[in-house]
């Protein structure tokens, strides 16, 4: 695999990487400073970001923005909270540990109504609940995350959880082995490799976070709110605007992580277009990048449950929908 690149080939060969000190991709008009932080290096997964600085989507709204790619050694809630970014691309879990820790974050946004994490399972699995039994391949940050919420709407046992070594020979020589994958990265590694594989989406059973939000600071927020709220328009226009022709953000894309290939873009869209990320869920009245109250205190609840958060953490304060209220933005 020359050209190609994925999160599991990424971590196995750029642990060394300083992403963070590569070059952004910034934005020609002046206006105000919004420094932006990706959560891994560039793919299709964030092409509604580079849609808007490449569309001039950002320009029009009074805004000069630069994108820098995260990565593996890259600590992004640090960077938010130290002032070396302004928003940056998150997580529902990350923010509320946040919150419980005092850190002054809160969500501004979704880029898609679930999280895009899921399990790869061999053709004879219909459903996650067929997976009793069987080994299940996860990285050690899953235990604080999605694997408490598979145990306990599965019922699985610990001793079915096996280290993911980001290799997926354990799972191509293992018919009985399933693993934590991405639906744009291990799918498509597996389908190069001649396996038939299937995945199942973690949101299509209830997981309840969002999945790439943007967050910024408290600080941020009261001291810029036009900004922040343009931010997000220019956005999720942008997302919408990817999906339809694509062409502008790929060439950022792939000038910011040449690895990724055209193939891999392509097969991340199709995916994304076929799960309907943007607009599916409350998306489809309220609009794109929308989030509820109700969606929130879920993912408190289950992480309360399993003992992963503190019951006394201000859910209500890890997001807010004062940039996205009044928008009513929909997918084409």
């Amino acid at each position: 695999m020359t050209q190609r690149i994925s999160r599991r080939r990424l971590l196995q060969t750029s642990a060394g990487l300083a992403a963070f000190a590569a070059a952004p991709c910034a934005a020609r008009a002046a206006g105000t400073k919004i420094r932006f932080l990706t959560s891994w290096f560039a793919q299709a997964e964030h092409g509604g970001f580079y849609q808007a600085l490449a569309t001039g989507l950002y320009a029009k709204e009074g805004l000069d923005v630069s994108i820098a790619m995260g990565g593996p050694q890259v600590n992004g809630m640090q960077l938010l909270v130290g002032g070396a970014a302004d928003i940056v691309m998150g997580y529902d879990i990350q923010v509320l540990k946040g919150i419980q820790n005092g850190l002054p974050v809160t969500t501004i946004a979704t880029s898609f109504q679930s999280d895009l994490q899921g399990l790869m399972t061999h053709p004879d699995i219909n459903g996650l609940a067929d997976l009793h039994g069987h080994k299940i391949l996860i990285a050690s940050t899953a235990h604080s995350t999605f694997w408490p919420w598979l145990q306990q709407r599965y019922g699985f046992t610990d001793d079915q959880a096996g280290p993911d070594t980001f290799n997926l020979q354990p799972f191509l020589l293992n018919p009985d082995v399933a693993m934590q994958a991405y639906p744009s990265s291990e799918p498509y590694e597996a389908a190069k490799a001649g396996a038939n594989a299937k995945f199942f989406l973690f949101a299509d059973a209830g997981y309840p976070p969002y999945g790439t939000t943007m967050v910024t600071t408290n600080g941020f927020l009261a001291g810029n709110p036009a900004a922040a709220k343009g931010f997000v328009r220019a956005s999720l226009l942008g997302w919408k605007d990817y999906l339809v022709n694509p062409a502008p953000a790929n060439a950022l894309i792939k000038q910011a992580n040449p690895q990724m290939a055209d193939d891999q873009i392509a097969f991340a869209i199709s995916r994304m277009k076929a799960m309907n990320v943007l607009g599916k869920g409350d998306a489809a009245t309220q609009g794109i990048g929308t989030m509820t109250a109700s969606r929130w205190q879920q993912t408190y609840g289950f992480l309360t449950a399993a003992n992963i958060l503190s019951p006394s953490t201000d859910w209500r304060a890890a997001f807010t929908t004062q940039c996205t209220d009044g928008l009513h933005i929909f997918p084409a």
